[in-house]
């Protein structure tokens, strides 16, 4: 889980290497597209159509391997109404979720728990009790639910109400158990930076469509490919 600007989030499951490599790419591409035009020209639909674009041709292109991935862009809007929230498979094809998305080797049995307990306007707290609960049913109506430990999440969000222009903070720690314990979470002491997981091997660097782009004028973005494998 990680930010790539503003009001963008990035979430992944998968090979560390390739999706902290299109995690790079993506802080890249959003810098040079806020620089060169407008801060709010940085969209979550333009760099969902981005990652589109490059793991679609990675897929086909039969020189290279296939990107071992799943992805998740997550826009902030200036109301709930207007949020976005966008799911890349290894292929290249995108799902427009609404209100909640769902990866990994589970994703069905989660989605389902995850639908059931669902409501518009959850607090906090209950939206990460519920998320919690929904990932230790992973195994199954039959199965017993796993014990998931403060230590075994990773948690963050895009907070409407921060004052920042950067929405994204993490919650852990104290936080996160208070938040767990239907407590009132403590107030935010700021942007806070993750500790950084050990690395893999490097892969080769990762541009994504769109970044040398100099047309004269505002670009507008295109509507992704909405194909879900």
């Amino acid at each position: 889980v990680s930010e790539i600007y503003d009001r963008i989030g990035f979430a992944a499951v998968g090979r560390y290497n390739e999706f902290e490599n299109l995690r790079t790419a993506g802080i890249r591409y959003a810098d040079l597209r806020g620089y060169s035009y407008d801060r709010t020209d940085v969209t979550g639909r333009g760099l969902a159509n981005a990652y589109a674009q490059l793991l679609g041709t990675i897929f086909s292109s039969g020189g290279e391997k296939p990107y071992e991935v799943e992805i998740i862009v997550a826009e902030l809007g200036a109301t709930a109404a207007l949020d976005q929230i966008y799911r890349l498979t290894y292929d290249g094809s995108v799902g427009d979720e609404q209100n909640f998305a769902v990866m990994g080797g589970s994703a069905d049995v989660i989605a389902e728990v995850v639908g059931r307990g669902f409501q518009p306007n959850l607090s906090l707290a209950e939206a990460a009790q519920l998320a919690v609960h929904s990932l230790s049913s992973d195994g199954g109506p039959n199965a017993e639910p796993r014990t998931l430990g403060v230590e075994a999440l990773e948690v963050a969000i895009l907070d409407r109400s921060r004052l920042l222009p950067r929405k994204f903070r993490r919650i852990h720690g104290d936080r996160l158990a208070a938040l767990l314990a239907d407590a009132t979470e403590p107030e935010d002491q700021g942007h806070e930076v993750p500790p950084v997981p050990a690395p893999e091997p490097p892969i080769a660097e990762t541009e994504l469509p769109g970044l040398g782009d100099s047309a004269a004028g505002r670009p507008q973005d295109s509507p992704p490919d909405t194909s879900v494998s």
